[in-house]
This record gives structure tokens, sequence and C-alpha cells, in this order.
């Protein structure tokens, strides 16, 4: 076959944006304590532990967390992926842990101050066995070393409902 002078176009070649330059305020050691309500009338629960979170190729944050599950139901791994995708202009990502058969996928936006992800997912109910519900995460800077990340459920009411704080503080 002769050659021609056929370009190629790296097609999935992508540079980071701002967007991606956004989540790298999340790369370092962290440390985070969490309290969490494991269900109606149930007194909060406390635990603890470490976060990594590394960049992969400037696009995409890995978050790999180590810590004692609420509940005193021993330790658990969490591995969160987040980056941008500029077509859907919105964040995405992805979260499992050690605990769970479930993989979580995320959709969210920043807001205006660029302080505040809102991550949006649907996952297995806490009220309801076998069925889904909608929740969302939501990371929130206070300071280049100090977020925080609130999550929630949507309630059969249509109102969101805290269930768990984490208060991550760089190493």
């Amino acid at each position: 076959m002769a050659t021609t002078d056929i370009q190629q176009t790296p097609t999935m070649l992508a540079e980071p944006q701002k967007e991606h330059r956004w989540l790298h305020k999340l790369i370092g050691e962290w440390t985070f304590e969490v309290e969490a309500i494991m269900g109606p009338d149930q007194p909060l629960e406390k635990s603890s532990g470490t976060e990594s979170v590394k960049s992969l190729g400037g696009l995409w944050v890995v978050a790999e967390g180590q810590g004692d599950m609420c509940g005193g139901h021993g330790t658990a791994t969490t591995l969160m992926t987040l980056g941008y995708d500029p077509q859907k202009q919105r964040y995405v990502g992805t979260w499992i842990g050690s605990m769970m058969t479930y993989l979580w996928v995320y959709d969210g936006e920043l807001d205006a101050a660029e302080r505040v992800l809102t991550l949006h997912s649907k996952g297995p109910s806490m009220s309801s066995e076998g069925k889904l519900a909608q929740y969302k995460d939501v990371i929130e800077f206070k300071s280049d070393d100090h977020r925080v990340l609130t999550s929630y459920g949507l309630g059969d009411d249509g109102q969101w409902q805290l269930f768990m704080t984490a208060h991550y503080r760089r190493r």
C-alpha cells in the first residue's frame, strides 16, 4: 500500500480546561471526620480516615479513601473519580466502596462562585429495599486546606434529607 498524505487527528487527546483545573484543588493528602445518620431515629455515628487524591492526566482526579465505617462495621476503602465533560458541560464521575456492589455514577455542576460542586446520583434506597433513590453529594471548599462533603437523599416528601457530613483537612 502506498503512503499518502493522510493526516491523523488525535480526536481522543484532550487538553485540561478551566473546569479540570478546578478539580486539582482536591489533589493531595487529607484526613477526614464523618458524622452520619444511619437510619430513622438512629443516633449520630462518627468515623474517620484518610484520603489520597491524585491527578490522572490532568483531566481526572482519583481519590482513594481508607477509614472506619460508621456503626462499627469495620474498615472500608473507597474510590472516587471526578472529571469534566466539555460536550455535556457537566462534571462527571464515579464512586465505589469495598462495602457494597453498587457503582455510583455522578453528574454535576459547579456554582457561580466556584466553591461548591454538586454531584447528583441514583443509588440503592435507604428506606425501600430493591429500589433506587436520588442522592446528591455537595463538595464545598471552606479554604484551600478544608473542604466539607455533605450527602443528601431525596425523601418521599420531595425534600432533600441530610444524612452525612464529612470534614476533610489537608495533611
